[in-house]
């Protein structure tokens, strides 16, 4: 499933391939996205293109710096992240994709970042 997001303000757009479309969609358990609270969806890292507002987006990394979280400069809102478990793999925010009801697909499964092998050295986790 290809996809097209954006932020709320729409400065920032991009383009995905979704490999499983919007089944899987779940929340993280780390210290960053159990504040964050969006569901994301899983894209192919390659296939992530930034249509409109490159410059406007701002990343977000910290521990290991594997995880990059990318934000709309201008209303907050987070896009996407590329997973620290699969490079190959990036996180979409499902209430940013075009069309999508997000409370249609609810519950989100969570999943637990807190304790992700790859974030042992960092307190609270990164994906």
């Amino acid at each position: 499933m290809d996809i097209k997001a954006s932020c709320h303000c729409g400065a920032v757009e991009v383009t995905a391939h979704l490999p499983d479309g919007l089944e899987g969609a779940t929340r993280c358990t780390c210290s960053f996205c159990k504040r964050r609270q969006g569901a994301a969806v899983t894209a192919t890292t390659a296939s992530v293109r930034v249509t409109k507002g490159a410059e406007n987006l701002t990343r977000y990394t910290w521990g290991t710096h594997t995880a990059q979280h990318h934000f709309c400069k201008t209303c907050g809102i987070y896009v996407y992240h590329q997973r620290p478990s699969d490079p190959t793999q990036s996180g979409i925010n499902i209430g940013c994709i075009e069309g999508v009801r997000t409370w249609e697909h609810e519950p989100f499964e969570w999943v637990d970042g807190v304790n992700h092998p790859s974030d042992r050295k960092t307190a609270g986790g990164e994906d």
